[in-house]
């Protein structure tokens, strides 16, 4: 058996109990029982890749399959209170699909759609003892079984990236699921799982019988993909390989309803069996895909990308992706597509970068060629920061200028946030050395920056930006308002005091200090 009631789901789920950093989600399971054999049975959860949906999956095969008694691996979780549990476990026939697996050969969607059918048929022949005929589709195949089903199927979106699929098969395949569940007396549930809506790729009525529930608007199922504060914090004190204050500062950034914090659960789960947190998520696929979002639109969506790396929200109202819309050439497009992708956070009409982990890709996409006129900034990055450490703050004052006189259309002096731009770029070097950190000094004046150092031995940096007065009142104001004590376990603290007016243009002074 190759999809219908296999015990490959039970097994794999299994592996996945086994593990240290296992998250109950099963409550997810008694949200859909209430959904099985109504004319509301047809879900469709699209979160981004590693978020939980392929474990989600193989727990709902390992209850749902029947033939089976997996009551003794699902008796502690939370879904063994529900009042369903015991009606619909191990009850159900269950044809269950990974699309994202492939043939050894496949060059074509022909092969790989003949794959999939040839081996759901073999399971259909062989279970109930019918013999398929030619002239028959697959859905009346499935009738003649007088059975019903609940399908579960996992990356159903995947064959719409892979080169070989035309648009017309892109057509060709929304109509073989179409023709599959639709309107099919057989069909008592659908949980279908991928990374991008199916709005991208159906404006007709070919799948619109599903519930959609995506990363961008839908909340309804938010709480059994990624991990919580609370269960992150549980995690920690049964892991304590690494705390709870290094997982937010590098994998919390997303959001669930009311604003409460959702973190990467892969990138968590492999820090916490690694002991040490460092980039996990952003090596899993191809993260050139930034790139690409970023350089569809070079003005506008680079101008967003290089203040949410300045730690500037961006305030936009996005309306997700329509099927009119796939050419991703508007800002709207991009920046949904961002999101559903899961490289930006979006809560309240504000965009950010989620957290460390996809901070340091951002960064490095700044110093890509195709950023144009950024990148000739970001090239002296690493100067602007030897020059501080030096504390040679004619050479700072003379890279800041080059800045000005750049055309860069964002950068126009005009207001606090453009300045947090000026400094982003100047000192992008700076970000592998030092943990930067954006401080606003009582709602007044406009920002202060403190690079915490990640190496024993490097001093930490205060920066202070002034508009209009002097780069002395600066640094008064960093001794004053005492931002030395948030660095004062550095033995040694550059502090740099900055000045823009429009007469002077740019006035810098650097002195250091010493904790004793």
């Amino acid at each position: 058996m190759f999809y219908l009631n296999t015990d490959n789901a039970a097994i794999m789920f299994q592996k996945t109990l086994r593990r240290n950093t296992y998250v109950d989600k099963s409550q997810l399971i008694g949200h859909l029982n209430k959904r099985i054999g109504t004319d509301n049975c047809f879900v469709c959860i699209t979160r981004p890749r590693r978020f939980g949906k392929t474990i989600n999956a193989n727990m709902l095969g390992a209850y749902y399959t029947r033939n089976q008694d997996n009551h003794e691996m699902f008796k502690n979780l939370a879904i063994a209170k529900d009042p369903s549990y015991n009606k619909h476990l191990n009850q159900h026939n269950v044809i269950q699909i990974d699309f994202s697996k492939t043939p050894d050969e496949c060059n074509s969607y022909t092969e790989y759609i003949n794959y999939i059918k040839n081996m759901l048929i073999s399971d259909i022949e062989e279970l109930f003892n019918i013999h398929k005929s030619p002239r028959i589709s697959i859905s009346d195949f499935l009738t003649s079984s007088s059975q019903s089903f609940i399908f579960i199927f996992d990356e159903w979106d995947f064959c719409f990236n892979e080169s070989f699929m035309s648009e017309n098969d892109k057509k060709h395949f929304l109509k073989f699921l179409k023709g599959l569940l639709k309107d099919r007396p057989y069909t008592d549930l659908v949980y279908m799982t991928g990374v991008l809506p199916i709005a991208k790729y159906s404006s007709g009525s070919e799948l619109n019988m599903f519930n959609e529930y995506n990363f961008m608007y839908s909340s309804v199922y938010d709480n059994y993909f990624g991990f919580n504060e609370d269960e992150v914090k549980k995690l920690c004190r049964d892991n304590p390989s690494v705390c709870y204050e290094d997982l937010q500062m590098w994998y919390d950034g997303y959001f669930l309803e009311g604003g409460h914090h959702l973190f990467n659960p892969h990138s968590v789960c492999c820090a916490l069996e690694n002991g040490i947190c460092q980039n996990y998520w952003t090596k899993t696929g191809p993260m050139n895909e930034i790139a690409y979002c970023i350089e569809q639109n070079a003005d506008e969506v680079r101008e967003d990308i290089v203040k949410m790396v300045s730690g500037i929200p961006v305030q936009v109202k996005l309306y997700g992706y329509s099927a009119a819309e796939q050419s991703m050439s508007t800002r709207n497009e991009i920046l949904s597509a961002m999101v559903v992708y899961g490289f930006l956070s979006y809560h309240d009409g504000q965009l950010k970068i989620p957290d460390y982990e996809l901070m340091e890709k951002y960064e490095a996409v700044l110093s890509r060629q195709s950023m144009g006129e950024i990148k000739k900034i970001t090239d002296r990055s690493k100067e602007m920061l030897n020059a501080t450490l030096d504390c040679n703050a004619e050479k700072v004052a003379e890279i800041l200028e080059e800045v000005h006189d750049s055309e860069i259309p964002f950068i126009k002096y005009n207001d606090e946030n453009s300045l947090s731009c000026v400094i982003t770029l100047c000192y992008l070097y700076a970000r592998e050395l030092y943990y930067m950190k954006r401080e606003f000094a009582s709602g007044k004046g406009y920002c202060d920056y403190i690079f915490f150092p990640k190496r024993t031995g490097m001093p930490a940096i205060i920066l202070e930006l002034k508009t209009g007065h002097s780069a002395k009142e600066a640094l008064a104001q960093i001794k004053a308002k005492n931002y030395i004590k948030q660095a004062k376990e550095y033995k040694e603290i550059v502090l740099v005091g900055i000045n823009y007016d429009k007469e002077k243009h740019h006035t810098c002074l650097i002195e250091k200090h010493y904790n004793t």
